[in-house]
């Protein structure tokens, strides 16, 4: 079963040798095939989606096992293990690092237009993709800024997303795992994840316990934008004297406690900003208010809306109206050849060039319609 979750991992500043590389691409091509031939594309993408097969996964191709580098490297690696074969897959794996990330839509038109999907399907796909990214740049404010955005999905609509954060603070990168296969509602507790190496301050929009702050938030934008502000300026005339006391430092972020007692509400931490002279932000408030979204979803896929819009959205829904959201972090607290640095002890080539011609030789007698599961897994074992 799959936990909910992140993973956290150190920042990585090496890079991986070509000879790794291209020996990740062949065992990769291998494992791909050998998966999607015995249970399917669709398991693959499943699997995808669990941190810890993904985890294995990397460290069974031989990258470092606890750093940033495995998951943008593994993609990297399985996005060209499987260049040429997508049709016949009937997989597509699109996106990656920095500027890779914003091409992730027109690859997927690309590739939905190769498997014959509709038009509806493709652009539920794009959106899946976009809301995906932008929920955990929103409402899961950890500090982590993402920077890789992987998106996997097969000709029957089946999708797997994963992605990666940085903090140069902590010199930790983490992890977000999404599959459509157990998303009933994108802005509620939507990921599928594991493992984290620290907890940070976070504002987490997207447990079940924030999800009356979700509902303020979208009534708050439902009504007049008169309305709102006023609710604003009681929150700047009273934010100096409310935030005197509370406020203090964490790294280098600053947070300020909203403290009142004897009131529904106890604390709320944000970033020390000022609201209430940012034009960018009430323009945006101001369009919200206009368009009235009839769900938080739709408020979140609204274009322009960013962190600072959902924090001050969720500031009024507690502050005034007593709708107190998460601060609980959702993150979560195998070698096979080595790792690049060496770690846990150096790459063995031999034993790695053996292993992918282990792995081609049982796809080729899967091709054939003849091989014994049970024979492989004791080689597999003895090895």
């Amino acid at each position: 079963m799959i936990q909910r979750g992140i993973a956290t991992f150190g920042l990585d500043r090496g890079n991986c040798p070509r000879w790794l590389f291209e020996r990740m691409v062949k065992l990769g091509t291998q494992i791909i095939e050998m998966i999607v031939r015995e249970y399917g594309t669709q398991e693959f993408v499943k699997r995808i989606a669990d941190p810890v097969w993904f985890q294995t996964l990397g460290t069974v191709l031989a990258f470092d096992w606890n750093s940033s580098g495995l998951t943008t490297i593994l993609t990297a690696a399985l996005k060209e293990a499987i260049r040429g074969k997508e049709k016949s897959l009937g997989l597509f794996i699109c996106g990656g690092k920095g500027k890779a990330s914003r091409k992730t839509p027109k690859e997927i038109e690309n590739g939905g237009n190769t498997l014959g999907l509709s038009a509806y399907k493709v652009d539920n796909l794009i959106y899946n993709s976009r809301m995906s990214a932008k929920v955990d740049s929103c409402l899961i404010q950890d500090g982590f800024q993402i920077y890789h955005h992987s998106f996997f999905f097969t000709k029957d609509g089946t999708w797997s997303v994963v992605q990666q954060g940085m903090n140069t603070v902590y010199q930790a990168a983490r992890r977000y795992h999404w599959s459509s296969d157990n998303i009933k509602d994108l802005v509620c507790q939507p990921h599928s994840g594991i493992i984290s190496q620290i907890k940070v301050p976070t504002l987490n929009l997207v447990a079940k316990e924030s999800q009356t702050t979700q509902k303020i938030s979208t009534e708050l934008v439902q009504g007049s934008f008169k309305s709102l502000m006023k609710d604003i300026e009681i929150l700047k005339r009273h934010s100096d004297e409310l935030s005197q006391v509370f406020s203090f430092r964490f790294k280098d972020i600053q947070f300020t406690f909203l403290n009142l007692e004897d009131k529904e509400f106890s604390t709320h931490p944000v970033l020390e900003e000022n609201f209430f002279q940012n034009v960018y932000l009430k323009k945006i408030l101001y369009r919200l208010c206009e368009h009235k979204p009839k769900n938080y979803e739709s408020l979140v896929a609204q274009a322009g809306v960013g962190p600072k819009t959902i924090r001050a959205l969720s500031l009024v829904s507690e502050v005034i109206y007593g709708a107190k959201p998460s601060y609980e972090d959702p993150a979560r607290y195998s070698f096979a050849h080595g790792g690049k640095d060496r770690t846990p002890y150096p790459i063995d080539k031999k034993i790695y060039d053996s292993t992918i011609e282990f792995f081609t030789q049982v796809v080729n007698k899967m091709r054939l319609g003849y091989y014994d599961k049970n024979r492989i897994i004791l080689r597999l074992i003895k090895k």
